[in-house]
């Protein structure tokens, strides 16, 4: 009973069914990988068409971001993540049924559609529910489902797709997030208040603004150089994750090591695991030394150097290439700093426009990068297939490692440049006291 009369405790129970949708938006968003020989098969696609079948996700999701925190912030915490529960699911259930690319890929973008808003809201109820300082272990957390999701998208998804078929799975997955979509309705509330709970001790007011405060945060928080910086950083660490541990990475291990699907999905389930316990280990690190964007910079030089080992080698001995992705993916919690970075620059009330705007450039590299390194690799395709999949060359793949290795030192200056114009705070946590 006192896990439910105390928003302290409360809250962990409402954002754990917040978490649960976005588990599943993370699953839709990264199967493509596992699912991509079913769907050059299914559709005779070649790597630039799969690209683009697997942007289609993005195309909506990326640019939907600052809706989403315009819903968040307007309409509340609640009716936003149910209702693009619903809308993702109802896509699923097509992508399912689908028997053209077309259809297929009219459903990606409306997985997409209803996707877009379910990460925003969780970040607005993690603003409403918990203390600044807090905020940065609370988006690494909710950033590490991501991880989750990449995990079960990977080994879990490619064993279930072989017991029950691609359309048998499609469709349970729909049924499942219809199902969440009821959980979160129940439980969710937007403030303590309206829960009918003493609010928590230190979070400043959030009540629900008018759709012209709305507006004037959109107009302030685009025109900050931070946001863009911020925004570039998370433009190359999405974009490069989603499309190297999400699509090319499955394809490059089969290949070049000549091993099954289900085995070289254990690769990029490395990539996954090093998400889920790289953001909330980065953001808890973060929030316990009042450290932002020195810890950006540090993060994004390694992060290039892990693809740059990648793009100079080609083949390295498969322990490096899973240490590879495990780092690159772990160290995504770096760049999910630039969140609280944009975040703690404005108030409480904007919280769902601030994190919205930076998502937004961040998940436009997702919808970049996948058919960019598509049409890589399709210059270098040897002109064979394997059971009715492309096969590429090694040269194609050291490629497209060089161009994830030289976006990673585009973010690296920009990560830098952030540095220079939010130095961290010489104590404390300082820096959490803008935003208040």
């Amino acid at each position: 009973m006192d896990l439910w009369s105390t928003a302290s405790k409360r809250r962990w129970i409402v954002w754990g069914a917040l978490a649960l949708g976005f588990l599943l938006v993370n699953v839709h968003r990264l199967s493509t990988a596992v699912l991509s020989e079913d769907l050059m098969r299914a559709f005779q696609t070649t790597g630039a068409s799969l690209g683009t079948l697997h942007s289609a996700f993005f195309y909506v999701y990326a640019p939907m971001q600052v809706g989403a925190g315009v819903l968040a912030d307007r309409l509340g915490i609640r009716q936003t993540a149910t209702a693009g529960t619903v809308v993702m699911s109802f896509g699923a259930l097509a992508f399912g049924l689908a028997d053209s690319y077309l259809l297929a890929f009219l459903a990606r973008v409306v997985i997409g559609l209803g996707a877009s808003v379910i990460f925003i809201a969780t970040l607005r109820f993690c603003a409403n529910w918990y203390q600044p300082g807090e905020f940065a272990t609370m988006s690494g957390l909710t950033v590490a489902i991501a991880g989750l999701g990449g995990i079960l998208a990977t080994t879990p998804l490619a064993v279930t797709v072989t017991s029950l078929g691609l359309r048998r799975t499609l469709v349970g997955l729909a049924v499942v997030g219809l199902v969440i979509a009821v959980v979160v309705w129940v439980l969710a509330r937007d403030t303590p208040a309206d829960a009918g709970l003493d609010a928590v001790e230190g979070v400043p007011d959030s009540r629900t603004l008018t759709l012209r405060a709305v507006a004037a945060n959109v107009r302030t928080v685009f025109a900050e150089r931070e946001t863009w910086l911020a925004g570039v950083g998370l433009f190359v660490s999405l974009g490069l994750n989603m499309t190297v541990i999400g699509l090319w990475g499955l394809p490059y291990v089969a290949n070049v090591y000549d091993l099954s699907v289900t085995a070289a999905s254990t690769l990029t389930l490395l990539g996954s695991l090093g998400m889920l316990v790289g953001a909330p280990t980065v953001g808890r690190f973060s929030d316990r030394l009042g450290r932002r964007t020195g810890l950006m910079v540090a993060g994004a030089a390694v992060y290039t150097l892990a693809f740059a080992v990648l793009a100079i080698v080609g083949r390295p001995p498969l322990p490096i290439v899973g240490l590879c992705f495990f780092t690159v993916s772990f160290l995504s919690g770096s760049y999910a700093l630039g969140y609280t970075v944009v975040k703690n620059r404005h108030g409480a009330g904007a919280s769902g426009v601030a994190t919205g705007a930076v998502n937004a450039l961040g998940f436009t590299g997702a919808a970049v990068f996948p058919t960019l390194m598509g049409l890589i690799l399709d210059a270098y395709w040897t002109g064979a297939t394997v059971g009715g999949a492309r096969v590429y060359t090694m040269l194609g793949y050291r490629v497209m490692f060089g161009l994830a290795a030289l976006s990673g030192l585009v973010s690296l200056g920009c990560v830098l440049s952030l540095h220079r114009r939010t130095p961290d705070p010489t104590a404390g946590d300082a820096g959490d006291a803008v935003g208040a």
